[in-house]
């Protein structure tokens, strides 16, 4: 009996976003109604939100049944997929600060404020809870390089004062650079050392979808959230404008957190189940497919449609990412975890927020 109330918390928890659904058909009409743009922000922004969660639970469906390699690409490929819709989208409407923005604001999201939430959850049922340390510095690592590739193009229009004529074709190259060493952080962790990525995870019942149920939930989520992106874009910069708020905040902070949610309660359940080695998974995996795979999967797209996106970040996103890496390499360091961690991570991600909020635009 245990058991069955557990499951159907989690359930409940897993699926409580698809109330959400109900704005999908709400921002359509708004939308077609030429409504003001603010409530078509919120109205798309809402329904995006469990569009996500059923791309991500039909991504773990197929990977489960698919086998690690595979599984791991399809992961790689869709692990972020509503971020790169978004994104995607931003581009075509020729927003491309927004987008930057809103790959910084996902870096900072996943690390300081979905492993902030989960630290909290988790810490204040377990007093002290464990994950691979040598896992965990392989993120920090990476996230590390993230950084690097972030600030580079910053320090090298510095130093030219932007005169360069190099300067495209450094994103261009630095981009390819993140893409390979991304490819082969897969290779490291789904074959040659994948035992620290295995943890304790155990299939609970009602979870399981079916190979083609999951190709269709896919594929339909998919189209939804492509539909969605395009009318929260263009409403995007109207929105911001009613708000009082600059484009590189809500990028940052709306944007990302809309794209992100699904995978934020993803996250903080595990942590309550004491599986902190996949909470910091999502937390700081999340964060590396955004710099490492997403970013120059962008910069790709926006060549190949001929609006270039260059990877000059500002520097104070430069900044906000550098200092959020350092944060959670010294959160990971020592390999446990407790509530009080938590609370510093969401109290830096807060700062950095209000920061953004009040950044002239």
């Amino acid at each position: 009996m245990k058991t069955t109330h557990r499951t159907a918390r989690r359930l409940a928890a897993e699926y409580g976003f698809n109330v959400l659904l109900v704005f999908l058909p709400i921002a359509v009409v708004l939308d077609q109604l030429k409504a003001p743009p603010v409530w078509i922000f919120v109205a798309s922004g809402l329904a995006i939100m469990p569009l996500a969660g059923w791309m991500g639970r039909a991504t773990d469906g197929l990977a489960s049944r698919l086998g690690a390699g595979i599984g791991g690409l399809l992961n790689a490929t869709f692990g972020n997929a509503a971020e790169m819709i978004i994104a995607i989208q931003g581009i075509r409407a020729g927003l491309g600060e927004v987008v930057k923005a809103s790959i910084t604001g996902s870096i900072l999201g996943n690390i300081l404020l979905v492993l902030g939430a989960s630290c909290i959850a988790g810490g204040l049922k377990y007093k002290h809870q464990r994950f691979n340390r040598t896992a965990a510095s392989m993120s920090a690592t990476m996230l590390a390089l993230s950084a690097i590739g972030l600030l580079v193009p910053a320090i090298f229009h510095w130093v030219t004062g932007g005169r360069s004529a190099r300067e495209a074709g450094l994103s261009v190259e630095i981009a390819i650079v993140l893409f390979v060493t991304y490819i082969l952080s897969l290779v490291f962790a789904l074959h040659t050392h994948k035992d620290l990525y295995i943890g304790d995870h155990v299939e609970e019942a009602g979870t399981h979808i079916k190979p083609r149920t999951a190709v269709l939930i896919l594929f339909a989520a998919t189209g939804l959230v492509a539909w969605m992106s395009e009318i929260l874009v263009h409403s995007v910069e109207a929105a911001a404008h009613s708000l009082g708020m600059t484009e590189v905040f809500v990028g940052v902070i709306v944007v990302a957190v809309v794209g992100n949610a699904a995978e934020h309660s993803t996250a903080i359940l595990m942590a309550m189940k004491n599986k902190m080695d996949i909470a910091f998974h999502i937390a700081a995996g999340s964060s590396t497919q955004m710099a490492l795979f997403v970013s120059p999967m962008l910069v790709f797209f926006s060549y190949a449609i001929g609006k270039p996106m260059d990877l000059l970040f500002t520097t104070f996103e430069v900044l906000t990412v550098t200092l959020g890496v350092l944060v959670v390499t010294l959160i990971a360091s020592d390999g446990e975890s407790n509530w009080m961690e938590g609370v510093l991570l969401l109290a830096v991600y807060v700062i950095f927020a209000m920061a953004f909020f009040f950044l002239p635009g």
